[in-house]
Parts: structure tokens; sequence; C-alpha cells
């Protein structure tokens, strides 16, 4: 027979265990996911498998051998379009390369062929011969949408390290930012969602795992993020990939004109954009406007310099095929100029660019 005290510890000894097992159930409540934290993992499932590595590289000569050497130039991120093997990149991201690597994320490489460049929106659209199921397109949202404050979500390969997330909202929207063109890109989406060297071209997305952005550049004074990156807006990058995808390139109507330097016109306190010249038997020749021309005496008398395309203000030349890119051939804008105290307008159907 044991002896009291016994029992008394035994008891004890199973109570502590009670305890013990209560508190442990208790705990694994306390590190239950969030709701945040489940889509966070949610989104990154379904979009992980349509970020691709993108890898530069350019052929060079060896001073000493004079053999031919591949180089790496760089690499950044991408993603799949469509079960057709189309990617879109920035544009920085391939320029200048002689050959182009994309590395899915069952780790097979491809070798891609450059389809369109559009160095003036920082976007490239590459093909690769990978089979359809080893393809998962991104979904496309809408960046009529967004809201500063909103919820989104980065994937890429910053410094090489591949298939990254960060998470942040939307800083800010309507930013411009100079792309490697030195045009303007209007209407960007800036965040704080981390981007770094090898985030470039890869997908900003929301929380239903939409693509939102092409990620392109961070505002950081060493080089790494500083909670300022920037996107350029999907419904841009719809309009730039199908023309990039049917023509190779931006493809824009012509008023038939050429135009002087912005720094010209500066130098001599000119607002708008300066008509140097007018081709014969285009728009701008048919409505009527002039160019530079030269008087008898040899001096040069300034002809129609662009005010204003419609009811938009047009103060650079960047600001003039901004508004063309959201015309096609035959639409017929109202063109504003100032020639010496005059104010004439024109009514210019745009014509197709050459070929």
């Amino acid at each position: 027979m044991r002896k009291p005290y016994e029992m008394k510890g035994r008891g004890y000894r199973v109570w502590v265990c009670l305890v013990y097992f209560a508190l442990l159930m208790k705990s694994s409540w306390l590190v239950a996911l969030t709701e945040d934290e489940k889509n966070n993992i949610s989104v990154f499932e379904v979009v992980s498998d349509s970020v691709v590595f993108v890898t530069n590289t350019r052929f060079q000569r060896d001073f000493f051998s004079l053999n031919v050497l591949e180089t790496p130039q760089g690499s950044g991120a991408g993603f799949v379009w469509n079960k057709s093997g189309v990617i879109v990149t920035n544009y920085h991201v391939i320029q200048q390369a002689d050959r182009i690597t994309i590395t899915l994320t069952d780790n097979s490489s491809w070798q891609a062929k450059v389809i369109g460049r559009a160095p003036e929106k920082d976007l490239a659209v590459l093909q690769i011969d990978a089979p359809s199921s080893k393809l998962s397109p991104v979904r496309l949202g809408d960046s009529r949408d967004l809201r500063v404050g909103r919820k989104v979500l980065a994937i890429g390969n910053p410094f090489g390290l591949d298939t990254t997330l960060t998470t942040g909202v939307v800083s800010a929207l309507g930013r411009e930012i100079k792309s490697v063109a030195q045009r303007t890109i209007r209407d960007v989406i800036q965040t704080d969602a981390a981007i770094n060297p090898g985030n470039s071209g890869g997908p900003l997305l929301n929380s239903d795992a939409e693509l939102i952005g092409v990620n392109t550049a961070i505002f950081s004074p060493s080089g790494a993020s500083a909670g300022v990156g920037f996107a350029i807006p999907v419904n841009t990058v719809k309009t730039t990939v199908a023309q990039l995808l049917e023509y190779g390139r931006v493809v824009r109507p012509i008023l038939g004109i050429d135009t002087a330097p912005d720094s010209w016109a500066r130098r001599y306190r000119i607002k708008g954009v300066v008509v140097v010249a007018v081709t014969a038997g285009l728009p701008a020749d048919e409505a009527g406007m002039t160019g530079i021309r030269r008087t008898r005496q040899g001096e040069l008398l300034l002809g129609d310099v662009i005010i204003r395309v419609d009811r938009e203000v047009v103060a650079t030349t960047d600001d003039l095929m901004e508004i063309l890119e959201q015309h096609k051939p035959g639409d017929v804008v109202h063109v504003t100029c100032q020639r010496g105290k005059k104010v004439l307008s024109y009514d210019v159907k745009l014509a197709a660019p050459y070929e």
C-alpha cells in the first residue's frame, strides 16, 4: 500500500502536465496566422511561379587571347504574360544584351528572343520556347482602382536572391520618372514595398494576386531600398505590350512635323514646341501649319509654336508625344499654335507612322 505523500506527489505531477499541455495549446492559438499573413502567403503561392529570373550577358573578345567570352551584364526579374511564352520585363534589364536567359521557378533555363523594346516606357517583351505546362501567366488588374494606402506586394530577385516577397502600401499615385530614353513615364505608382536592384521588371501585385504595376526604379542615394520605389502602372503596360507584340515598338500617329529641341526653346524663352519643318502632303501641311522659314534677307522667321493639343497644354516635346500616344491614325486633334502675336488653331487628322 502506497503512502499518502506518494499519491499526493503523483497527482501533483499529473496536474503540472495538464497545465503545461493547456499552456502549449493556448500558445498555438496565439501564433495562429492573421488574415493579412494568410493573404501574403496566398498571393505568393499564386504568383511566385509566374515570376522569372532574367540574366543579361554580352559577348566580348579577350584582349590577349582574342577569344570571345560571355560576360554577365546584370540580372533582374520578369513575369509570364501568356501561355505562348511571352515574358515582360524592364527595358533596362535587357539593354545592350547579346544573350538573354530566362530561368523559371523549376530552375529550367531558356534562351529568350526579343520581340519588342520600348525604352521610352522602360518595358521589353521577350519570347521563350518553354512548354505551356511550365508557364503560369500573371492575372492583370486595373491601375485605375488603386488608392493611396492600398496594400501591395512585390516579387523579384533582389541582389540575385530569387523569388523574394516584400510587402507595403501604395505611397502615392501620379508620379513621373524619366526612362532610359529620357522620356517621362507618367502616372507612376510610388510604394514603400522594399524594391532593390534585381527587383526591376518584377510584378507589383494587389491583395487579389493581380498585376497592378511593373517595378522599375528606386529612389535612393545608396542604391538600396529607402522606402521609395516606383512601378509602371499596369494599364500603361497593357497598351505598351500590345503594341510591342504587334509592331515590336511603340507606335504613335504623327502630325508630319519636325520639332526643335526643348533646350533650344528654353534658350530663347519660347513656351511650347517649336515647329521646325512641315512635311509636304502630311496632316500638318494639309491643315496649314508652318515651320521656321528664311526671309529674303536671310533671317530666320519663327513659324508655329504648339501650345495646346485639344485641351491639354503642351510645354515640351515629351508632352506632345504623350498626347499623340493616346490617339490612333485617323483621329482629328485640335492643335493650338502661337505664331508671332497671333494664336492660330488647326484641326489635324493624324496619319499612320512611317514603316
